[in-house]
């Protein structure tokens, strides 16, 4: 018996014997006199149960936010708790980190076809177990009859309808990474996502939230309506929710690859739908997409190399902001008033950078990028950064208004090899275009709308940038993100995430939250944040931050614009590597995401 107590719940053998064989005084007397050892003996119980729960490997969650998913050979994290358990199977399975976000990401654009999509792109960065890395860039390209004024008399046809349609990257980017780095058949990667499509799912708490919020524009679009409102009345939470044509479509393209996407049938009935709805789309435009891959570009951070993508997307400016925080060394005194600051002045001259940024192609300014990428160029702008008031916008020399963009989605995996992959993919606004092709059930993007009019102001009476005017082919401007960190040559971290412009402030904050402030994963992707974006010359704060900060930052001379935590931010998804091997894996509460991991 003293053995069993001393093995099971930690109890020091000598001290178990003198509880079980005290002879002297009464019960209470005895009671009276070990109280303390006893409370002593309670305490260590308790604290080494807690810890044996702690490092227990497993996405264990409560209602109210996930938790730290810890796991020993590889992990998913996604906005979507189902959709990351589909990605970890296939690990399980013997897939790839490739073959695991790929899975992920058509189940996302199954179950949240409000933020991503087969009908959308995006980008993304891998770095392989070798260590070698590169990105695939399969961001949406203009039409080849668009053209820089086809928005300039309405605008709104930038949003909604066959014309706000780009063509669809989604499919051909993921299968070229598949060629390259694929474990497991492409069929394979398939099967989960037409299973919840053909048989149903029921609706999560984030889409039934992002359906009652759009009730009006889902109902006011029929072939919406048929998929969300099928009995005229708008699904809620836990309803069953089918996508039968979907699967229909899935099933093909597992079978016969991209081509059937670009060049068969499913091109010839998302065309036909297109220019029902007003577009210009041509066979010719979808035939013609090529994903483009290249190598990444990268910075340091406190020693820490930091891989992520060329603009389009936002990695020049991610990496530039990184660049002019380093030389503060945020670390000596935390993240008070003054380094509140001095984070929300980087963001704005951050953003100030981004209205350079365009497609390479189209945009000679290679040697731009270059420059900015630089840590002299960082100290330059630290100089400009006054320790007491902020300013007005065209202090940080913008060099004219960017459009917002808008919702995404993002995946971070690594898998027992150390491959790695951050993919970030959007159809741009809520649903798109909220044009459904019947047909094939693809529910297709907006992103022409991430373009800049040209004559055409903001609210603020900004001018649009010339960078990002439209041209056939080009690529709109993007603050989609991914980046991959290594530390001593090893991977670390994989890193993305989704909100539009505010994908960048969430993103740094996160990366200094764990480099700089020294928090784990979740705490800081969990912690509040703030955001700026230059236009309008306004900090929005995430509820949570202490009274005497906010004050601090007002005395600067700070417009501030409080915003409910959860509400308005962007979400984060990420992997990171320890050094003692385990990996943690986290997804934001605020989009409901669970990551998971084994």
């Amino acid at each position: 018996m003293a053995d069993r107590l001393s093995l099971e719940e930690g109890i020091p053998s000598n001290e178990t014997q003198s509880l079980l064989h005290h002879q002297t005084g009464s019960w209470k007397g005895w009671l009276k006199s070990h109280c303390v050892k006893i409370g002593i003996i309670v305490i260590i119980i308790i604290i080494w149960f807690g810890f044996i729960l702690g490092v227990i490997i497993a996405d264990i969650k409560d209602p109210v936010s996930p938790r730290l998913v810890i796991a020993r050979n590889g992990a998913v994290s996604a906005e979507q708790e189902d959709c990351s358990k589909i990605g970890v199977e296939f690990l399980k399975e013997g897939g790839s980190a490739v073959d695991a976000a790929i899975a992920t990401e058509l189940c996302i654009g199954t179950i949240n076809a409000f933020s991503a999509g087969i009908g959308g792109g995006g980008f993304m960065i891998i770095r392989d177990s070798n260590g070698t890395a590169e990105v695939i860039d399969f961001r949406e390209t203009a039409p080849a009859a668009a053209n820089k004024t086809m928005f300039k008399d309405n605008p709104e046809l930038a949003r909604v309808g066959g014309l706000a349609i780009a063509v669809p990257g989604e499919i051909r980017g993921m299968e070229i990474a598949h060629q390259k780095y694929g474990r497991l058949p492409w069929k394979r990667l398939f099967e989960p996502s037409i299973k919840l499509s053909r048989d149903g799912f029921k609706i999560p708490v984030e889409l039934s939230k992002r359906l009652n919020r759009y009730k009006n524009r889902i109902l006011e679009t029929p072939n919406l309506a048929s998929i969300y409102a099928p009995d005229g009345k708008l699904l809620g939470e836990g309803d069953l929710l089918k996508r039968t044509n979907f699967s229909k479509t899935l099933e093909l393209l597992s079978e016969k690859g991209s081509e059937v996407f670009y060049k068969g049938s499913i091109a010839k009935s998302i065309i036909k739908t297109i220019q029902a709805t007003g577009g210009f789309m041509t066979l010719e435009d979808l035939s013609s997409f090529e994903p483009v891959v290249s190598e990444p570009i990268y910075g340091y951070y406190h020693g820490r190399k930091i891989m992520t993508l060329n603009a389009p997307s936002g990695g020049p400016v991610l990496l530039s902001m990184l660049n002019i925080l380093e030389g503060f060394q945020l670390s000596r005194e935390g993240l008070n008033g003054l380094n509140s600051h001095r984070i929300i002045e980087a963001l704005k001259y951050g953003f100030a950078l981004r209205t350079e940024m365009g497609d390479p192609p189209f945009i000679d300014n290679s040697e731009r990028i270059e420059q900015i990428l630089t840590k002299d160029y960082a100290s330059i702008i630290r100089n400009n950064i006054s320790d007491s008031i902020t300013f007005e916008p065209l202090y940080y020399n913008p060099k004219y208004d960017m459009p917002e963009d808008h919702g995404t989605t993002h995946i971070s995996t690594v898998d027992k090899d150390n491959q790695a992959v951050a993919l970030t993919s959007t159809i741009n606004l809520i649903w798109g275009s909220r044009v459904m092709d019947s047909e094939t059930g693809i529910i297709l993007n907006d992103q022409m709308d991430d373009f800049s009019i040209p004559g055409v102001p903001n609210s603020f009476g900004l001018f649009p940038s010339p960078y990002n005017f439209i041209e056939p082919r080009k690529k709109p401007l993007s603050s989609c993100t991914p980046i991959i960190v290594e530390y001593n040559g090893e991977f670390e971290m994989a890193l993305g995430g989704s909100g539009g412009s505010r994908i960048l402030s969430s993103m740094l904050q996160v990366l200094l939250n764990v480099y700089d402030f020294e928090k784990d994963l979740l705490t800081s992707i969990d912690a509040p944040r703030v955001h700026h974006q230059l236009i309008p010359n306004e900090v929005l704060i995430e509820t949570g931050y202490s009274e005497q900060l906010i004050n601090e930052l007002k005395e600067k001379n700070h417009s501030i614009s409080m915003v409910e935590y959860g509400l308005g931010i962007s979400t984060i998804q990420a992997v990171m590597k320890l050094p003692n091997g385990l990996i943690n894996a986290a997804s934001d509460y605020r989009k409901h995401g669970i990551a998971a991991g084994y």
